[in-house]
């Protein structure tokens, strides 16, 4: 890449394999089920994730937005944790396309306390909302992996109330090799997952909802109504099946990267880090006594070609990827020290 890019892993351009598969991909026109390579990509995704079929859609923010239509019905509410993704950065979209409202219930990094679960359930009053659904974060977008006992807990509780659990899986696979399970092991805890192939994997675009083979024929419709009804697709599955296949197998590297980062960053005595949320590829810190003149840091590394976000309440987060190596890892440090040191 020309420049080095900490802002988020959805920021990976696609690989050489991926391009070539692109260019060659067979396809047809996916409305009518019949692009074989879209088909291929939700075969491969469903039997990754542990369900019984899929659907390729074209955002994380998409797939999290169906799932919620098609499990809920007018008026429902759904309970979620309140630092989730599909809260605080999906432009409150629940309550637009799916009419549906929120009960936010506490979360510790994701983690759902269960005495407060089961107190958020409604009961069958008439001047209460129907609960309509549970959703869960794993891995979540504060770098933190959901422990697998939690998601059964939920799972559970959730089941015996008749209530589906959806879970934004945007990351599940860096959840999974955080945890060294396999990804059904977190999935088996929802009745439905998205997963983003475009965060971390490589994909230029695109993500995957997967649950039943009852539930994904409703989204199939309700995709349409969204306007996500894609026809030759399959130039964009392509590289959706080598993001699967191939890319899910390394995000480890990027773990062991971003551990990397924090400790250069904690050896330039100018950082602290959260080590509480560095499970995956984020690494979460704040500068000490300040993050400074933020304009001026960021014009600083923009000069050098390095591009990150401004601190978010003091805090900043940097994400590695594909493109982020130990050589790309040092040229920020040496910007950074260059900056704090003039400072």
């Amino acid at each position: 890449m020309k420049y080095i890019d900490l802002r988020s892993d959805t920021v990976t351009e696609p690989v050489p394999e991926m391009l070539s598969a692109m260019v060659n991909a067979e396809v047809g026109d996916d409305v009518y089920e019949d692009d074989p390579t879209v088909n291929r990509l939700q075969e491969i995704a469903a039997g990754m994730l542990g369900k019984e079929d899929s659907l390729f859609v074209p955002s994380g923010t998409f797939g999290n937005q169906l799932a919620i239509l098609t499990h809920t019905h007018r008026g429902d509410e759904i309970i979620i944790p309140a630092d989730n993704h599909i809260i605080l950065y999906e432009a409150g979209a629940y309550a637009v396309i799916a009419a549906a409202g929120l009960r936010t219930i506490s979360s510790g990094n994701g983690k759902v306390d269960i005495k407060e679960l089961k107190r958020s359930f409604r009961s069958h009053d008439i001047h209460y909302p129907s609960t309509g659904l549970v959703c869960m974060e794993n891995a979540h977008s504060n770098g933190k992996t959901v422990p697998l006992a939690n998601m059964e807990e939920v799972y559970r509780v959730s089941s015996e109330r008749g209530v589906p659990v959806h879970l934004d899986g945007a990351r599940v696979f860096n959840a999974a090799a955080s945890l060294g399970i396999d990804a059904r092991e977190i999935t088996r805890y929802c009745d439905s997952v998205m997963v983003c192939l475009s965060k971390g994997l490589c994909s230029p675009i695109g993500s995957v909802l997967a649950g039943t083979k009852e539930f994904i024929l409703a989204a199939r419709k309700n995709r349409k109504l969204m306007g996500g009804g894609m026809r030759q697709a399959g130039y964009l599955a392509a590289p959706g099946i080598i993001s699967l296949e191939t890319m899910t197998k390394r995000l480890d590297e990027d773990h062991k990267i971003a551990r990397y980062l924090a400790s250069r960053l904690e050896n330039t005595g100018y950082f602290k880090i959260d080590r509480e949320c560095l499970d995956i590829n984020m690494v979460f810190c704040r500068a000490e006594p300040g993050p400074g003149d933020q304009e001026k840091l960021l014009g600083h590394l923009l000069e050098r070609k390095i591009k990150i976000n401004p601190a978010h309440e003091g805090q900043f987060r940097f994400v590695t990827h594909y493109w982020t190596g130990r050589k790309e890892i040092d040229c920020f440090i040496e910007a950074l020290e260059s900056f704090y040191r003039a400072d």
